[in-house]
């Protein structure tokens, strides 16, 4: 058994709003792949030619082979059977051969060899395996080498042609997302077989629920660890020189990935079983903190850190590309960072944007002294420094304290970029006359939309109809609800409002002040 943390040390990593052993802030959700070298661009030529079409021919072939027997296997059962009890007789024995024809799928597109580290536990030893990192639909080859155990699938997934089969042979647990109590009963059914007397496979589950770049390891749901059994971790590992198996949200394709795979000469897996984790009495009474001490067992073996990251992020994320909001320059890690500062109870910002006057006036740059009197912070917090120098982007030593505010408002409310650039346009009006000119708008552009200074000339001249020399709010707004590309800023906050669930203003002031005119 593998020496847990201490309890006191569990509690510790639970109330921290991200954890200290990064050094410097991680995005896990990124990955680039790079083939600039004439090596590179070669092999691709030559494998492309001589190599990939056999491949292909090669994986269509097991795929079938694997399907039917699949079929065969599953014939006369329906889903809800599977889910009722292990498999037996001969359709147990029949799933050996399904596994191994999935195996010659992998076996065909490149992987000959997986290294095995440690051995697996038997299921009444460790009923559940917790696998990490997901970084890869590549992934499903560990899963066939532990045996095809049980997985935790979206329920989507059923619907897939060919894969479904294969997925049901391993009598997977299903979540539901339409089900509102689709949580609840994947949770019951994980605890009803791994408390089960009967034979059933063990459950394996990536606990990040999404897929990383492995920098990091991402908060572990909890849904694995509220049976309170024994979990056996099993990391995952890509020692390739090129990295076409990371599978990000903000990176390759799927096709691109699977081209540049194939046309490797050798795809290399390592799979590490660590000793059987058993959880402790509070561990028990606590999934979060049985999940979290796992996750620092697991990155220790790893030799990276933990980071308190959450599929949500990463949804934040997508919403903040979508948006064309600056999400590449700190957005997530803006967030992160005033977690580490407390400002998430503080709010300080909300109270800020309504007694900017003094910098709106000016060109907002502010010093980290200043940054730390406004925020109310100690100017040598590490945390502090670190988000002045997110936007220090050139090394100055001063800031534009209306681009911070920037962040805040998108960070707050990303669903809402209509009164975002409406404060855009307050915040940039250093004339304090209601109209902002062009020099200004390319600042409030750029810091609300991340909008690139060529494109908001070109709207400032079409909105400025009169040749002012100056638009105002009501121009910009009149202008972009003209044009499909700019009117879908409006539609998403307009829609709530029409749907009845717009949400809270972040600008609201804090109780005892007035609103700003």
């Amino acid at each position: 058994m593998c020496n847990k943390m201490s309890e006191k040390e569990g509690k510790e990593e639970e109330s921290a709003p991200l954890i200290e052993e990064t050094s410097q802030l991680l995005n896990p959700f990124v990955h680039r792949l790079e083939l600039n070298t004439a090596y590179d661009k070669f092999k691709l030529v030559l494998m492309s030619i001589f190599v990939v079409p056999v491949r292909v021919v090669g994986i269509m072939i097991t795929l079938l082979v694997a399907y039917i027997l699949a079929s065969a296997g599953l014939w006369g059962l329906s889903r809800d059977q599977l889910a009722a009890r292990p498999l037996s007789g001969w359709r147990r024995a029949m799933k050996e051969l399904v596994r191994l024809g999935v195996r010659g799928v992998f076996t065909a597109g490149g992987f000959q060899l997986v290294q095995v580290k440690g051995h697996q536990a038997h299921p009444k030893e460790a009923p559940i395996l917790a696998v990490a990192p997901h970084s890869s639909y590549f992934d499903a080859l560990p899963v066939i080498v532990m045996g095809a155990p049980s997985v935790v699938a979206k329920g989507e997934v059923a619907q897939v042609p060919f894969f479904a089969k294969y997925i049901d042979y391993t009598q997977p647990v299903y979540v539901w997302r339409e089900d509102t109590n689709s949580r609840q009963n994947t949770i019951q059914e994980i605890k009803r077989r791994a408390t089960s007397d009967e034979d059933w496979p063990q459950v394996m589950i990536f606990p990040e629920g999404t897929c990383t770049n492995r920098s990091c390891l991402i908060t572990f749901k909890p849904g694995a660890f509220y049976p309170g059994v024994p979990v056996q971790p099993v990391l995952i590992r890509y020692p390739n020189r090129t990295d076409s198996f990371t599978w990000t949200w903000d990176g390759p394709g799927a096709l691109k990935m699977l081209w540049v795979t194939l046309c490797q000469f050798h795809n290399f897996c390592e799979l590490e079983y660590l000793p059987v984790y058993t959880p402790s009495e509070e561990e028990k009474r606590d999934a979060k903190l049985f999940a979290s001490n796992v996750r620092q067992v697991m990155a220790d073996a790893l030799g990276v850190p933990v980071a308190d990251y959450t599929y949500d992020d990463c949804r934040l994320m997508h919403k903040a590309k979508l948006k064309n909001l600056p999400y590449q320059t700190g957005l997530i890690e803006f967030q992160k960072l005033r977690c580490r500062l407390g400002l998430n109870l503080k709010n300080v910002e909300e109270e800020l944007l309504t007694q900017y006057a003094d910098i709106a006036v000016s060109d907002g740059k502010i010093t980290l002294s200043d940054f730390a009197k406004y925020l109310g912070i100690p100017e040598h917090e590490p945390a502090l420094v670190e988000l002045f120098h997110l936007y220090d982007k050139d090394n100055s030593g001063t800031i534009d304290f209306r681009e911070y505010l920037m962040g805040y408002c998108q960070y707050a409310q990303p669903a809402n970029t209509e009164d975002t650039l409406k404060w855009a346009f307050k915040l940039f009006d250093r004339r304090g006359k209601g109209h902002i000119l062009l020099d200004d708008l390319i600042k409030a552009l750029r810091a609300s939309l991340d909008m690139t200074p060529e494109e908001t000339t070109r709207i400032f001249k079409q909105a400025d109809q009169d040749s002012k020399g100056y638009i105002t709010y009501e121009d910009f707004e009149a202008h972009a609800k003209r044009k499909p590309e700019y009117a879908k800023i409006f539609l998403t906050y307009q829609e709530s409002i029409k749907n009845g669930t717009r949400p809270r203003s972040i600008h609201q002031p804090p109780p005892g002040k007035k609103k700003a005119d």
